[in-house]
């Protein structure tokens, strides 16, 4: 190759490492935007949001915006601020993405290490529980809330508690657990399919039981699609407004997406942008904070459960 030619390739490739990188750059530009407005403008006084220029830095930065927002601000008629709403989706959404995890992992287990007869059929319609939409269940299941409600009821007049039934945090994490179950089972099941099954049968002919097999074995060897499951439930229970303005849309015991829908509704003469801003990032911390913390291992969990099933 002479000098010319390789003068030119190195400078098509350089011209080419231009371009991908400035159309990612001015992607990634327009995607953060949005973020930099709120976060700027949550620092701001309402003065100078509604006399300067939304993309400016705050001139004088102020946390009043927040501290009202988590302690103060009116959710419905309510003025005591996000923070009891914001627990209320905390103990709705750890107990939900917790159960729904472990249950898609033996789902899986069992679906790829102790396979029975029809368990394609069964594996398929749990796979096609992945897309029923959301607005299909919203009255099937409402009916067996309802039930599981008069059973709480029941158990009130004969012991006193309903043991959660009928708690309309419960009911949320019931139903969070049931719509995401075949998401969670998909996930380990192609992860598990791909595990060396000799292990398991070497275990079996050792006399290992079929949990010890699986907190011996398998639960060791999870991290990577744990991190996925954990990543993809927490992700969608939190951020849910549907099922949890229909199930806890009212009242203290309202999700966090609700009161924040609650907030940007109110009316109280003046629309105080910077605390809405505020409270929206407050309600998208979580999530950011998880992919923060876990999102390196987001892709590779994945790709570990695409190489094979």
């Amino acid at each position: 190759m002479s000098a010319a030619s390789a003068s030119s390739a190195r400078n098509g490739l350089i011209l080419n490492r231009i371009v991908i990188y400035g159309l990612l750059l001015f992607f990634a530009l327009v995607y953060l935007i949005p973020l930099f407005v709120m976060l700027v403008t949550s620092f701001k006084t309402m003065d100078e949001i509604q006399s300067g220029n939304m993309l400016a830095l705050p001139k004088d930065p102020t946390v009043e915006p927040w501290l009202k927002a988590w302690g103060e601000t009116c959710v419905g008629l309510t003025c005591a601020g996000i923070k009891g709403y914001f627990w209320n989706s905390a103990k709705m959404v750890v107990p939900a993405v917790l159960i729904s995890t472990i249950l898609g992992a033996l789902n899986g287990y069992v679906l790829t290490k102790w396979r029975f007869r029809g368990h394609k059929l069964v594996f398929g319609l749990m796979l096609f529980a992945c897309f029923i939409p959301f607005q299909s269940v919203l009255l099937p299941m409402a009916t067996v809330l309802g039930m599981l409600g008069r059973f709480g009821n029941d158990l009130r007049e004969i012991f006193g508690t309903n043991f959660g039934f009928g708690n309309p945090t419960v009911n949320l994490v019931f139903v969070h657990v049931v719509y995401g179950l075949g998401f969670t089972t998909l996930f380990f099941r192609n992860y598990y399919e791909a595990f060396p099954t000799e292990l398991i049968k070497a275990a079996q002919v050792d006399g290992a039981s079929f949990f010890q097999i699986f907190r011996r074995i398998l639960l060791p060897n999870s991290a990577p699609i744990f991190v996925v499951t954990v990543i993809y439930q927490f992700t969608n229970i939190w951020n849910d407004f549907l099922f949890a303005s229909a199930y806890a849309g009212s009242g203290d015991v309202m999700p966090m997406t609700v009161a924040l829908n609650n907030v940007v509704n109110t009316s109280t003469g003046v629309v105080e942008y910077n605390v809405n801003m505020a409270a929206a990032i407050i309600a998208a911390l979580p999530t950011l904070l998880v992919y923060v913390v876990a999102g390196r291992y987001f892709v590779r969990g994945l790709m570990a459960g695409a190489v094979k099933g």
